[in-house]
């Protein structure tokens, strides 16, 4: 009984040790597959769909696509409201992750990343709401098509503002997730500086005319560091080890 018992506790400390050691890594790897899905709902259903079907110049072209293309106008709005339970996931992970590094920096971060999720969520409402004006059902019914398509295309365009709003917080996030990357031990500082690179990128839409005279070039800045924090943390998570010293030393200083 006695080498029973002493297997089944050497069994029982390895798993957990074992479990203990890949949290971080899951965690990061969590937050990696969050940050893919967000960015891809958000392209999908903002720049494809819309891309495909808006004509920002011609209301009648911008009706007759979304009716004609209702199900593909759907699916974008469906991808649109996906990326914010997306990029809650990942905003809780990485202030989980980050913590240890700065806690009021990466609180802050949460929070800055909570109020560009209302806005996503505000910009899907104006999403969907072009379709149920042009389909003319209830009071719509009293307006001329023209000026229902007078008014999708506006909304439309609210849709598009309120999502860059959503983008000047992401930018803000951005930096301050950069700031604790290049801060941490347990992920490399180049990343930490493309991510704020990226951040100041997403900043200048803070005032349209310089967003529009630096377009495409302030949103490309956004390529590497989203793409290289993304891929490391698919495939290499974070260091462990060092993860841990990290969270030891700031659990000491707070004692």
């Amino acid at each position: 009984m006695t080498i029973e018992r002493a297997l089944k506790w050497t069994n029982t400390n390895l798993t957990t040790n074992l479990s203990a050691e890949c949290s971080p890594r899951f965690k990061a790897r969590m937050a990696g597959l969050s940050y893919l899905l967000g960015a891809l709902t958000s392209v999908f259903g903002q720049m494809v769909v819309l891309g495909k079907l808006v004509v920002p110049a011609s209301a009648t072209a911008t009706a007759a696509n979304i009716l004609s293309h209702e199900s593909l106008f759907r699916l974008g709005f469906v991808a649109s409201l996906m990326t914010v339970p997306f990029h809650l996931i990942w905003a809780v992970l990485f202030y989980g992750l980050f913590k240890p590094v700065n806690r009021s920096v990466s609180l802050l971060a949460g929070f800055v990343m909570l109020l560009g999720c209302a806005m996503w969520a505000l910009s899907s409402l104006f999403h969907l709401a072009p379709l149920l004006v042009l389909q003319g059902k209830g009071s719509f019914s009293a307006f001329a098509p023209e000026q229902l398509q007078a008014l999708a295309l506006m909304l439309v365009k609210l849709n598009a503002q309120a999502y860059d709003i959503g983008l000047v917080f992401f930018g803000f996030w951005c930096v301050l997730i950069g700031y604790l990357i290049f801060k941490s031990t347990f992920l490399p500082r180049i990343i930490g500086v493309l991510e704020v690179v990226a951040g100041f990128g997403y900043l200048t839409l803070l005032w349209r005319p310089l967003a529009h005279y630096l377009y495409p070039y302030n949103l490309a800045l956004a390529g590497p560091g989203e793409i290289s924090l993304m891929l490391w943390l698919l495939v290499k998570g974070v260091n462990v080890q060092r993860w841990k010293e990290q969270t030891s030393s700031a659990f000491s200083s707070n004692r």
